[in-house]
């Protein structure tokens, strides 16, 4: 069903308060009008700036001395049964006193009549008392053929004040169309006004631009962040099982490995030593699958307002899947839900937060490929991880020496530097118990010791970094010993 499809059975099931939490007013605006025409029911209209008015006749006018919140609540109380009326921006105003009143005893009239109160509000800000009564009702985002009538439609109102070039190709569209998903509307449109209002064309080329133009907005909104991912696999040492359980599964998100009776792979939970190459792992799929990565900060999600940090998570999941086929990528998920594996002292948000992005995981139809990665087992809820919600619990150690050479190798040639001038066995023997950030911070030490020496690089410069700059697994001996006894039998090596 499309948006105004599921509204009318709202309607039809007597919900008698609705709430919409959207920027986008006009758009559920007219899903409320199309829903009152298709079932014969009259709407009325009510903001602060102007009072009740007609909500279904253009430029209707104001019923007089109507803009106080409780004055036009009564008056909306006067309608017609069956009527459905829409207040704008009225959560601002509920605070107390007369209009929170005023709201209370419309929803109870309202219950008796049939008819239904719809508020549409930028935030949600609407009081306890008042969530006990309402029906949240959200938008869906645009879908490939709506997106397509939103690129259509801005190109010619743009054409029609100032020509414009339009030479895409068929290809070209389909890509912009798809990276435009999971945006809401006006976003859309917005994208495709900046796209084409410099040099008046739309092309094959603009397909930059509006990738772009979408990561801007997306970390504009604070809940996702777009990542780059110019990173390969090949640029990771070591983790020889993780890259062979990725390339088995890299063709698994098609209509063929469906119709082959395989699902898409959902996720992978790496646990492991800080600096192991987690967070490096999370780009390197992305940039190996061909899909866009997310990054979701658990921390962001939280909000001041009862209610809004769950639907804080709600829209970032449902975003996140209107742009799948994505990679999505939380890191250090214990320090967000750490309060949900112990006695909560948030009045359980956590665990309620917790709660809604585990039934997520385990629902969720659409391709998205969740990767979180985590340092302190101890902090993580168990139910996080059973089996059914990743694919499979990696654990990344510290690199072997094999694989210290291969860091070594990695970090020398990305510098501009040929890995045979350099002796690796040494560097990998003197370099025993370090991560590969730790590594490629000894490789960045010495690099500076040599440019500000008038020197190259070389192996003493390296042998000597290492030297002055202990590793953690040295500093936090024990802790990092505990984290490998407790992942031996528990997860599967990622080397």
């Amino acid at each position: 069903m499309d948006d105004i499809e599921r509204f009318e059975q709202l309607i039809i099931g007597d919900y008698c308060c609705i709430s919409i939490v959207t920027y986008e007013e006009q758009y559920a605006l007219e899903i409320v009008r199309q829903a009152a025409l298709g079932l014969n029911r009259d709407v009325w209209i009510w903001s602060v700036a102007g009072g009740v008015r007609d909500g279904l006749l253009a430029e209707s006018p104001f019923v007089a001395d109507t803009e106080a919140p409780a004055v036009g609540l009564c008056n909306l109380a006067g309608t017609k049964e069956g009527s459905i009326c829409v207040t704008l921006d009225l959560a601002e105003h509920l605070k107390g006193g007369l209009a929170l009143r005023a709201l209370r005893d419309i929803i109870e009239r309202f219950e008796k009549n049939g008819s239904t109160l719809v508020m549409i509000d930028g935030e949600d800000k609407l009081p306890d008392v008042v969530k006990s009564y309402i029906r949240p009702f959200e938008i869906s985002f645009p879908d490939k053929e709506e997106l397509q009538g939103i690129i259509r439609r801005t190109l010619r109102r743009f054409h029609r004040k100032k020509p414009i070039e339009v030479g895409i190709t068929q290809r070209g569209l389909d890509t912009i169309v798809r990276n435009l998903r999971g945006l809401t509307r006006r976003q859309a449109e917005r994208i495709i006004i900046d796209t084409v209002a410099e040099d008046r064309r739309f092309d094959d080329n603009d397909i930059n631009v509006v990738i772009a133009s979408k990561r801007r907005m997306i970390q504009h909104g604070g809940l996702l962040e777009y990542i780059q991912t110019p990173l390969d696999l090949s640029e990771i040492g070591g983790m020889r099982r993780l890259k062979k359980w990725l390339a088995e599964r890299k063709d698994a998100f098609g209509s063929k490995a469906e119709d082959f009776g395989l699902r898409a792979p959902r996720g992978v939970l790496m646990l492991g030593v800080q600096g192991a190459g987690k967070s490096l792992c999370a780009k390197a799929i992305a940039t190996a699958w061909h899909q866009p990565l997310l990054k979701m900060d658990p921390g962001a999600l939280f909000a001041s307002y009862i209610g809004e940090s769950e639907r804080n998570l709600r829209e970032a999941l449902r975003q996140t899947e209107a742009m799948s086929p994505v990679v999505l990528w939380i890191d250090e998920i214990e320090k967000g839900f750490a309060s949900a594996a112990s006695q909560s002292t948030d009045g359980g948000l956590s665990k309620r937060m917790f709660g809604t992005l585990l039934t997520w995981m385990q629902e969720h139809e659409e391709p998205v490929f969740v990767i979180a990665t985590a340092n302190d087992i101890e902090a993580l809820p168990p139910e996080l991880l059973r089996k059914g919600r990743f694919d499979e619990i990696f654990f990344v150690d510290l690199p072997s020496e094999t694989v210290r050479k291969e860091i070594f190798a990695i970090h020398l040639k990305k510098r501009q530097r040929d890995p045979g001038q350099f002796d690796l066995e040494a560097l990998a023997e003197t370099s025993e118990g370090y991560s590969g950030s730790e590594i490629e911070q000894a490789v960045i030490s010495a690099l500076h010791g040599a440019y500000a020496n008038k020197t190259d690089l070389d192996t003493n410069r390296l042998l000597s970094a290492l030297r002055t700059s202990p590793p953690l697994s040295v500093t936090m001996a024990e802790s990092v010993q505990c984290l490998r006894a407790w992942a031996d039998g528990r997860c599967v090596p990622a080397d």
